[in-house]
């Protein structure tokens, strides 16, 4: 009874290999994305490139562990449940209060240490954040928000204080 269990176990992990889910690996630059419409200095943008973009753009750099299914399913859904939260590829399709307000939960949650998420940089040592990157990236959102609030009329940004 057990080695039919297994067996049976083991034809559903096969069969599950051929089932994958769509690769999240734009064609080319997206024209809404973030860095089409603002500035992003060439250090900020390597920081984004190596802690953010796997999981908030339109390009994933795919581990090798993503050939295996179930694991596939997990990361594409990680991918999509990152994206919905904040995509810079698509980041010119935002009204602009909700560009700035997700400006606002990038300084917010990289000052908390809760992005990039600790699920994440276990396999990718290399997405931790640095103090000094931690800094750059804060630094960076505030500064946009301001450029933001100069370019832009103050009500379309912020929501008023009744």
């Amino acid at each position: 009874m057990f080695k039919k269990i297994l067996l049976v176990l083991l034809v559903v992990l096969i069969i599950m290999q051929f089932l994958r889910p769509e690769k999240n690996i734009a064609q080319g630059p997206s024209t809404n994305d973030i860095s089409t419409h603002f500035k992003i200095p060439v250090d900020v943008q390597t920081i984004l490139n190596k802690s953010c973009n796997d999981c908030h753009s339109n390009n994933t750099k795919y581990p090798w562990y993503s050939q295996l299914q179930p694991v596939a399913w997990w990361l594409n859904d990680h991918i999509n449940e990152g994206k919905q939260h904040l995509n810079f590829s698509e980041f010119a399709t935002y009204s602009l209060r909700k560009q700035y307000h997700k400006l606002e939960e990038v300084a917010e949650q990289v000052e908390k240490g809760e992005m990039p998420l600790s699920s994440y940089t276990i396999m990718h040592t290399n997405a931790k954040l640095s103090k000094g990157e931690k800094d750059k990236l804060i630094s960076w959102s505030s500064a946009l928000r301001d450029t933001m609030k100069a370019q832009y009329p103050i009500d379309s940004l912020v929501k008023k204080k009744q």
